[in-house]
């Protein structure tokens, strides 16, 4: 792969990293299950990014005598982990998320902002 799409891979491993900080917070403030689903998805993006620089670093190992054609190709393994992650940790979390919120609801006290303390 080209160096430009390390320098793609690291914007976005950022960029995710701030973005999850950023609905972490919001999800702290306003008690949304729906918020902190969506920060732990964007820890998610965050380690898929670290998966592909990981997939891209083991690709330009040489080949060896246990790996004859080399490791080029495992890029594409490490492509594939990181879209099972995004469905599978992504789901499972936004569908447990889903459950406690309908388990254990809480009434809205404002619509701009919502708090769990009850005024």
């Amino acid at each position: 792969m080209a160096s430009g799409s390390k320098k793609v891979i690291y914007a976005a491993l950022i960029g995710n990293a701030l973005i999850a900080v950023t609905k972490f917070v919001a999800a702290t403030i306003t008690g949304s299950s729906a918020v902190l689903a969506e920060g732990i998805h964007s820890v998610v993006d965050t380690g898929n990014q670290g998966l592909l620089l990981f997939g891209l670093r083991q690709a330009k190992k040489p080949a060896s005598a246990l790996y004859p054609f080399g490791h080029g190709k495992e890029i594409y393994f490490w492509s594939f982990v990181v879209a099972i992650m995004i469905f599978a940790v992504g789901a499972g979390i936004s569908i447990y998320e889903g459950v406690h919120a309908i388990l254990a609801p809480h009434s809205l006290g404002s619509p701009t902002i919502t708090h769990t303390s009850e005024s």
